[in-house]
């Protein structure tokens, strides 16, 4: 089972998410595949996310997905891919405070110091290396991706020269995501 989880201000109607429901539908995976619309609030997107995790679950976490994807993966000893995961929300969302509306849904909320509280309670301090796969391109305009390459040090590792935060060569990935998942050979 893979569950993708969407960056900040994302939903499932994202191109990753789209494009990788796609993917595993063509190869018979349908029924592998969970993506749930993430609430702006940690603690309530967490609570929509663990429902769906059984052993042997991958989590596939985008941006602030992969501030849930690593926490999550470490609590219940998952595998995780990370795409331009955000290493401290808490920190880089701050000069977001205020009125927010999700890209897709339209949906309108405030951005608080909750919201910043809850994503650095989630910071992990050690990683398990064996466990996670990164995804980094350099040219990400929002991330820097040597924070991540730092952070999953002795973790697999891609980076791909240029690109930007969405992951332009995320369509080149989906065959290593599904070994990656045990999903494929």
């Amino acid at each position: 089972m893979i569950v993708y989880l969407h960056g900040f201000n994302s939903s499932p109607e994202s191109h990753k998410a789209k494009l990788l429901a796609r993917f595993l539908a063509e190869r018979g995976l349908a029924g592998q595949y969970a993506c749930p619309a993430l609430p702006p609030l940690a603690s309530e997107a967490l609570a929509r996310i663990e429902p769906l995790l059984s052993a042997g679950s991958c989590l596939v976490g985008s941006s602030l997905g992969g501030l849930y994807a690593t926490w999550l993966a470490e609590k219940h000893d998952l595998k995780a891919v990370l795409i331009n995961p955000a290493i401290e929300p808490h920190v880089g969302l701050q000069a977001y405070l205020g009125p927010q509306q999700n890209l897709y849904t339209g949906e309108r909320y405030e951005l608080t110091a909750q919201h910043l509280r809850e994503w650095q309670g989630l910071h992990v301090p050690r990683v398990s290396a064996g466990r996670y796969l990164l995804l980094v391109e350099t040219g990400d305009e929002v991330l820097d991706y040597r924070r991540a390459v730092a952070r999953y040090a002795g973790c697999e590792q891609v980076v791909i020269e240029g690109g930007d935060h969405s992951l332009r060569s995320f369509p080149q990935h989906l065959p290593r995501i599904l070994r990656f998942a045990g999903l494929a050979r």
